[in-house]
């Protein structure tokens, strides 16, 4: 096999080995070997290197441009790679040891511009740790600006990304920059200079604080913190990955985040900001990362660029009342250095980009964001709010790299204008519950019983996406396994398991027999609950003493086991608790809202109205308003706190929702009035349809000849999901009945397995079938599983970038296949490959009505081409095909247009970047010669050669039908371009 053939062949793995880790450094040093070979001009390297583009994208580009350049280059490629990475060459490139070893090529007389490529990977190496005085000695000199000193110093470079920035920058300033540049590294090598003494050496007393610093760290990271930490769970023992993605709205990537790429480069949008936000709904993972990335960096295992990592939990600074500097915050808040105080903060302010910060629950913090209050100086005191905002946008400490967790309902576009990125995290994947179960239970035996109760319920399962959950789920295995076929259902059923779990393992099991588990421990949960409720209402998490005794918590109701000791670094020495998990003070707070008889009567009211007051910035005080008069008087209301705290008001309705569904009712018989319970239950139920009859008149009428569209707020989701926990269909069905529209829009809402039960279990109630729009959400194989009861309405189904496989398709097909309204799919960019065309071959077979098929920005190749061509041959309603970016070629395109040329319904067809060449556009200029309804093709970004044009124009010629043909960026000189543009209007280039 000639090593073109091999580029082709093993492309996949090829990208996997240059990209898995995350860091472009793999991609970089090949690039710069084939730079210095002479294999790549320096345009083929700036069109490969595009600054702020994936790292998978410029692979990729990196592989169609050598195995576009022949066979001899494709070989000094994979001679490149054996020597970047040795270790390929036994992970099924066994080829490679036939390629030669790349050697550097001998120094030669030609330019100084010219050395700096025939020499670049050597000389790489021997700047990378000595910057500072290369780009000081080409101030000097009158080569380089200021403004270019900064632009190669970023603190988001690695050293040898600045030396190459270094290099790149030099080379376009001329011979002269080029010139003095080697002179420098001459002059170094010529008086025996050691590489390491440029290196940065800090302080002795800034060592000594390090060496503190990440041993404190350490031991607060090396021990399960979330959920109380009550088993004493090493982290390295449990900790399993989560799904992280860039967010929308900055470059799109292919293939898995690592932890590092969190503060690494890829996907910075703003390269003046120095804050990356982690955002990540309730349970999903958020404070466990950041807790990994601190284990990892005190261990020296990871981002050991920076010096000096701060941890903050914003929790826990809503206890600091006094006014403080940014020393003071760091040092009182993280560690205190036991000498030389001012000589550490100097240093720190001397080398910003040595310095990272993590700030944890943004959302918790009592304010709101907001730049209006400016502090510039380090050493002004100021309300740690102020101080954190000022951190946040860069005002303080410009350069420091913070790391932000939050909720995205927290977060505004006044603090994503401060942001370089946007990291979401979606909770773990399939193969992460299966590993985080394996992880929790010692006795495999257990484990695999766990998830096989879970594959046994797919709602349940669903839920497990949420780490938090998982662990729930986890903890109360023996609960689980003993329910048969009353097994969690809902996300309150999976919290009142917990709460049982909890009591019983408290409790000698003769003690709530005469009970009941519930009436056995009411006064705990009242206690625990107007605890939880208080802080809720006043958007506190750490309750000191005080606050305990004023809800009657006695250490026995600690003992339970929902409180933890907070590990509050205030001044004070006094304990502090917090519950398990924000989302356990949101149940319980649940719970004393339906038990308790003190709560106000318009407390189940005012909590679900609390989305549309959001926005008018009362919600604080129309909540707070549900306390006891007292505890009113004591609070001063702040409409900042409105957008902080709505999340978890919004967490605590869909408890309530639950707790009061006719199916938990019993278990409050014995607890409170039977009248009280279904009394609040019907304040739930009118609650809920009033706020959907408002969701629904907020529809805009449709534009004359357009069909009436709901693109859903995000308040409608959540009050899906809180009918779906009181699990009453006649509330689904009352709502749904007066939903009158054509297309329902959910795209950006977050939605995931747990919503798509929640939706399937409303949307299956609607009178007429409708479009549904789910794009970019992370429904993944669960989610589309869970869907399938209200697939019987649904007439589109739109599913574009959400991490579905073949195995999702499988079930989806074998389901809407038998669903008469069915007409429409479009799964463009998901993780589907040939093995899902046989399935939708079936449906183009079966269905004689289907419409529309789009499956762009997959991994179909020419096999899964021929495979929707069988199916293609017997359907005769298709009418939009759409196959872009994927990877068919000529023969696909051949099979394709074998199926298709006698069509008279197809109006639509893409193959746009499908590496369809002259032979795929010759096959397919039969369709436009006989089909009588073809209106467009669109064949860009392909490498179709002249030839192909005049068959395409040849065709046109006995169609007049056809109302364009596509054919930008195609294998086609600008002269060439031209002349056919004149021949044929229709042709698009």
């Amino acid at each position: 096999m000639s090593a073109q053939e091999l580029v082709l062949k093993k492309r996949t793995d090829i990208l996997d080995a240059l990209c898995s880790s995350g860091s472009a450094e793999h991609l970089e040093r090949v690039l710069d070997v084939l730079l210095a070979q002479g294999e790549l001009t320096w345009e083929d390297y700036q069109n490969v290197q595009v600054p702020g583009r994936a790292l998978y994208t410029n692979a990729r580009q990196l592989l169609d441009l050598v195995y576009a350049k022949g066979v001899d280059t494709c070989g000094i490629f994979f001679a490149a790679l054996k020597q970047v990475l040795p270790e390929v060459q036994g992970a099924g490139f066994s080829s490679l040891s036939s390629c030669s070893n790349v050697e550097e090529k001998e120094e030669t007389h030609g330019t100084s511009a010219q050395t700096l490529l025939t020499q670049r990977p050597s000389l790489i190496y021997k700047l990378q740790d000595y910057i500072d005085g290369a780009l000081k000695a080409l101030v000097q000199s009158g080569h380089f600006t200021s403004a270019d000193f900064d632009q190669v110093q970023l603190p988001i470079y690695t050293p040898t990304q600045q030396a190459r920035r270094l290099l790149d920058l030099v080379r376009s300033k001329g011979e002269s920059a080029a010139a003095a540049v080697l002179q420098y590294i001459h002059q170094k090598q010529e008086a025996g200079s050691s590489l390491n003494e440029e290196k940065l050496t800090p302080p002795k007393e800034v060592l000594k604080y390090q060496k503190k610093l990440s041993s404190s760290v350490c031991a607060q990271s090396c021990f399960l913190s979330t959920y109380g930490g009550t088993s004493h769970m090493s982290l390295d023992d449990i900790y399993t990955e989560g799904q992280l993605e860039l967010a929308h709205d900055c470059v799109d990537v292919q293939g898995p985040l690592g932890l590092e790429d969190i503060v690494g480069t890829v996907g910075t949008v703003n390269e003046e900001a120095d804050t990356v936000l982690v955002s990540g709904e309730a349970g999903s993972g958020k404070s466990t990362l950041l807790q990994r990335l601190h284990l990892l960096w005190a261990r020296g295992a990871a981002l050991q660029y920076y010096l000096l990592l701060f941890p903050f939990s914003c929790r826990r600074l809503n206890s600091e009342q006094r006014e403080l500097s940014v020393q003071e915050l760091l040092f009182q808040h993280c560690c205190w250095p036991d000498r030389e105080q001012e000589e550490i903060f100097q240093f720190i302010l001397d080398h910003p980009h040595l310095i990272l910060f993590t700030f944890d629950g943004l959302d918790e913090l009592k304010q709101s964001f907001s730049d209006e209050h400016r502090l510039c100086c380090p050493t002004q005191r100021a309300p740690v709010h102020i101080l954190l905002f000022n951190l946040i946008q860069g005002s303080l400490l410009k350069g420091v790299r913070k790391v932000v967790t939050s909720r995205p309902e927290a977060v505004g576009p006044v603090l994503k204008k401060h942001l370089c990125k946007e990291v979401l995290l979606k909770g773990f994947s399939p193969n992460g519950i299966d590993c985080f179960v394996r992880k929790h239970h010692s006795d495999p035996t257990v484990a695999v019983k766990v998830l096989e109760s879970l594959q046994a319920n797919t709602a349940l399962l669903g839920l497990c996406h949420s780490p938090v959950l998982c662990w729930i789920v986890s903890q109360c295995h023996k609960e689980l396994l003993g329910c048969g076929e009353g097994s969690p259902q809902t996300i309150t059923d999976v919290y009142l398991m917990i709460l049982q779990h909890f009591f019983q393992r408290q409790s000698p099991p003769k003690s709530t027999v005469r009970l009941g588990w519930q009436q056995g421990h009411l006064e705990t949960i009242l206690h625990l609950g107007q605890l939880a409720f208080e802080g809720i209402s006043t958007t506190c998490y750490i309750f000191s003493g005080a606050d305990l005794e004023k809800c009657d918590v006695s250490e026995k109701d600690i003992c339970m086991g929902f409180l933890t000791q907070s590990k509050d670094m205030s001044s004070s020495h006094s304990k502090r608790y917090e519950f398990l998990h924000v989302t356990m003070q949101c149940f319980f707070a649940a719970l004393y809202i339906v038990l308790s008889s003190h709560t106000n009567r318009y407390a189940i009211p005012k909590l679900f109205e609390l989305q549309e007051l959001r926005d008018t910035g009362v919600s604080s005080m129309c909540f707070r308003s549900c306390l006891p008069s007292t505890d009113q008087e004591e609070q001063v209301v702040d409409s900042e706190h409105a957008v902080a705290e709505t999340p978890n008001l919004q967490i605590t309705a869909t408890f309530v929702s639950g707790l009061l569904s006719q199916r938990h009712q019993s278990l409050w018989l014995h607890c409170c009035s039977t009248a009280m319970v279904e009394k609040k239950a019907r304040q739930v139920a009118r609650c809920l349809s009033k706020g959907m009859q408002k969701h629904f008149k907020s529809i805009p009428q449709p534009v004359q000849g357009e069909k009436k569209s709901m693109h859903a707020m995000p308040g409608f989701v959540w009050l899906i999901k809180c009918i779906y926990e009181m699990q009453e269909s006649r509330i689904a069905k009352e709502a749904m009945s007066k939903l009158q529209v054509d297309h329902l829009k959910l795209t950006y809402c977050n939605i995931g397995p747990v919503e798509c039960t929640a939706l399937a279990y409303v949307l299956q109630h609607l009178r007429n079938a409708v479009g549904i729009q789910l794009d970019n959400n992370s429904v993944g194989d669960v989610g589309v599983e869970q869907l399938l009861p209200c697939m019987h309405i649904c007439k589109s189904l739109y599913l574009r970038n959400n991490n579905i496989t073949d195995e999702g398709i499988r079930k989806l097909i074998a389901k809407v296949i038998q669903c008469d309204n069915f007409q429409k799919i479009a799964l463009f960019n998901n993780k589907l490959t040939d093995a899902c065309t046989q399935h939708f071959s079936h449906l183009l077979k079966t269905r004689q009505d289907f419409l529309s098929l789009r499956l762009g920005n997959n991994n179909i190749t020419e096999e899964g081409a021929k495979q929707l061509a069988e199916g293609l041959k017997s359907n005769h309603s298709l009418k939009h095909l759409g196959l872009w970016g994927n990877k068919i070629g000529d023969v696909g395109a051949e099979a394709l247009a074998s199926a298709l040329e006698n069509s008279d319904t197809l109006l639509w067809l893409s193959l746009v970047g499908n590496g369809v060449g002259s032979e795929g556009a010759y096959a397919l200029a039969n369709i436009i010669r006989n089909s009588t309804s073809l209106e467009e093709l669109w064949l860009t970004e392909n490498c179709i050669t002249r030839a192909g044009v005049e068959c395409l124009i040849e065709a046109l010629e006995h169609n007049t039908h056809v109302k364009s043909v596509w054919l930008r960026n195609n294998d086609l000189s600008l002269e060439e371009v031209k002349e056919m543009a004149q021949r044929e209007s229709r042709l698009t280039f």
